[in-house]
């Protein structure tokens, strides 16, 4: 599993603190004990037969359920405790979380949590291999194995900030934003994530000249405002940002790319007692809101309070 991660021989040695002879000659006796090639090297080349596949896909499988053990088999006490962890894109905001939360913390504070930022596409990955319990992500294509809920919907405007030629021009039109530099998201592409948003850029002809990318909103709304070019951000998460005038609104003033955020999970995996009553929890909260109310535009405050909304009850 290593090797393949690692992308090498010698980079696994390295990882796994071993001489690349060690770990070449483990890799030989593992064909011969399965009576297959499992990866193609030599020349440079370092490719995965589809016998390595399988068996890495096997592999990362049987990891991701050991890996958990600790808190599959947490003592069945009447206080609640053990670990939940989350992983998260990096845009995700929405009260539905946060006040889940707060009435999970509340009602159950022995237990811990830790939450990841990974790109959308290494959270799938990672509830589909079982080393975390769910995620929360974009979409692009759903994966047969995993089930999904959304969450909300968000909508993407796009910004400039104070150095940029366009920052506090009123009643723009698309096509002055034509010929400008641009940042975005390493997901903002067709193939991927924020497809939404590569449709309207495509469509728009804004698909050019794209000086930089991140993974990270942080990252993308600090490109923009400090002037490298245009870029497209979640309207509610920037709102202060525009009552700051640390960012300015540009076109599309109306019917901005949307994009739904979805709880996924992975229906083979095994959740511990924590997990299992903040997954339960969590979707209570989106269960108990409108699709209309768990759609944002930008244009009103989402409502969050840190107050006892529907707490959660301890069992």
């Amino acid at each position: 599993m290593v090797i393949v991660e690692e992308g090498g021989i010698t980079a696994a040695a390295t990882r796994l603190l071993r001489r690349q002879p060690t770990v070449s000659v483990a890799l030989g006796r593992l064909e011969a004990q399965i009576g297959s090639r499992l990866i193609e090297r030599g020349g440079g080349a370092f490719r995965l037969t589809s016998a390595g596949r399988e068996l890495y896909r096997e592999c990362t499988e049987i990891y991701g359920s050991i890996s958990r053990l600790a808190d599959l088999t947490q003592s069945a006490t009447k206080e609640l405790t053990g670990h939940v962890e989350i992983l998260l894109a990096s845009h995700v905001v929405t009260p539905i979380l946060d006040q889940t939360l707060v009435d999970f913390h509340r009602a159950y504070p022995e237990v811990s949590f830790e939450i990841r930022i990974e790109t959308s596409r290494n959270v799938l990955r990672g509830v589909l291999e079982k080393t975390a319990p769910f995620g929360i992500c974009l979409l692009n294509r759903r994966l047969a194995k995993l089930e999904y809920e959304r969450i909300y919907r968000e909508h993407f405007g796009f910004f400039c900030g104070p150095p940029h030629p366009l920052y506090g021009r009123r009643n723009l039109d698309i096509s002055d934003l034509r010929g400008c530099a641009g940042v975005s998201f390493e997901t903002d592409s067709m193939d991927d994530a924020l497809r939404p948003v590569a449709i309207f850029r495509r469509d728009n002809d804004l698909d050019h000249n794209i000086v930089g990318r991140s993974t990270h909103l942080e990252e993308v709304r600090r490109l923009i405002s400090c002037g490298l070019g245009i870029g497209p951000l979640p309207i509610h998460v920037v709102r202060q940002d525009l009552e700051n005038g640390t960012l300015w609104r540009l076109p599309p003033y109306e019917n901005p790319p949307a994009v739904d955020i979805y709880v996924v999970t992975n229906p083979a995996s095994r959740l511990s007692r924590a997990e299992g009553k903040f997954l339960s929890a969590l979707k209570a909260q989106i269960a108990a809101k409108t699709l209309a109310d768990r759609t944002y535009d930008g244009l009103s405050p989402l409502g969050f309070s840190p107050k006892p909304v529907g707490p959660v009850q301890a069992q």
